[in-house]
C-alpha cells in the first residue's frame, strides 16, 4: 500500500530502541526523513547509523540522531529547534519516550511517580506544544502518542506508569478538539505487553515486587494475553504509519489498542 508519505518529515522520541526504533524504521521505509531522539547517545548513534543510507520510498530519506531527554523542558525546545533546522518543516510527531518503573505499591516513593509523570505525561505534552505552532501554520500535521494498555487496565505493581497513561488518554482526546480546527490530527496507540528490552526490565521489576522468579513473571505476563504472544514492535509501527498517512483522514482523538485481546471490557 502506497501511503503517500514520501518526502514528509518526522520526529520520533524514544527512537533508539524498541517501539520507537520500529516506528522510525517504518517511517523511513515509507520515504520519511526522521529525527530520532533518545537519552542514550551511544545507542541512538548506533541505531541511526544502521538506518541511515537504507533506501526508502522515493529515494534515501535523511536520518538525524538528536540526543535529548524530553523530561527536561530545555531539551524539548532544543530537539524541536534542531528538527526544524535539519528537516525544514515538521509534518509528523511520534511520542514514544517513557520508562516508568514497576514495583510494589508500598515500596514506591513519590519520586518514582514524579519521574514517570515528568518524562511521559509532561514530556508528551511539551512535545505537542512545541511542534503545534508549525503544524498549525502549515495547516497540516499528524501526531501519534504511544501510550499503553495500563491506562485502561491498571495494575497495583505499575501505578506510576498507568496513571501517566490514563492522563495522556485524557490529554490526547482533549487537545484533538483544538488541533482539529487547524487540520492537525492526533491519535493514540496503546500497546499491550510488547516484545522489547523494556518488557524484560519490567518482568524483573514485577518479579521482585511479587516475590517470584523472572521466568514466572514473564510466563504470567504472556499468560494474560488471550492470543498467547507478546506484541511485535513492528505491529505498532505499521499502525503508526497508517495513522500519519491520509488513508483515514477523519480519525482524530482516538485510541487504538494493540494488545492481543488483553484489555477486558469496553
Amino acid at each position: 500500500m502506497n501511503l503517500g508519505l514520501a518526502g514528509k518529515t518526522a520526529i520520533v522520541t524514544g527512537g533508539s530502541a524498541g517501539i520507537g526504533l520500529a516506528c522510525a524504521t517504518a517511517l523511513h521505509e515509507e520515504g520519511v526523513s526522521v529525527v530520532m531522539v533518545a537519552r542514550d547517545e551511544r545507542r541512538l548513534a548506533e541505531s541511526a547509523r544502521a538506518l541511515a543510507g537504507r533506501p526508502g520510498a522515493g529515494g534515501t530519506p535523511a536520518v538525524h540522531p538528536v540526543p535529548g531527554d524530553i523530561a527536561r523542558a530545555e531539551d524539548v525546545a532544543r530537539v524541536v529547534a534542531a528538527a526544524r533546522d535539519r528537516l525544514g518543516r515538521i509534518d509528523i510527531l511520534v511520542n514514544n519516550a517513557g520508562a516508568a518503573r514497576a514495583g510494589a505499591f508500598l515500596d514506591l516513593a513519590d519520586d518514582v511517580y514524579l519521574d514517570a509523570w515528568t518524562l511521559k505525561l509532561l514530556g508528551y505534552i511539551r512535545m505537542v506544544r512545541a511542534v503545534a505552532p508549525q503544524m498549525i501554520s502549515q495547516r497540516d500535521g499528524r501526531i501519534v502518542n504511544i501510550i499503553g494498555g495500563a491506562g485502561r487496565t491498571p495494575e497495583a505493581v505499575f501505578l506510576p506508569g498507568s496513571t501517566a497513561n490514563a492522563a495522556l488518554l485524557n490529554f490526547t482526546r482533549g487537545v484533538s478538539k483544538f488541533l482539529a480546527e487547524h487540520n492537525v490530527r492526533i491519535n493514540a496507540i496503546s500497546p499491550g505487553t510488547t516484545a522489547t528490552a523494556r518488557a524484560d526490565r519490567l518482568a524483573a521489576q514485577r518479579a521482585a515486587a511479587g516475590g517470584m522468579s523472572v521466568e514466572d513473571a514473564k510466563a504470567q505476563m504472556a499468560g494474560a494475553i488471550p492470543l498467547g504472544h507478546l506484541v511485535d514492535p513492528a505491529e505498532i509501527a505499521a499502525l503508526t504509519v497508517l495513522l500519519v498517512s491520509d488513508r483515514v483522514p477523519s480519525m482524530t482523538g482516538t485510541e487504538i489498542l494493540i494488545d492481543g485481546g488483553q484489555t477486558p471490557g469496553v
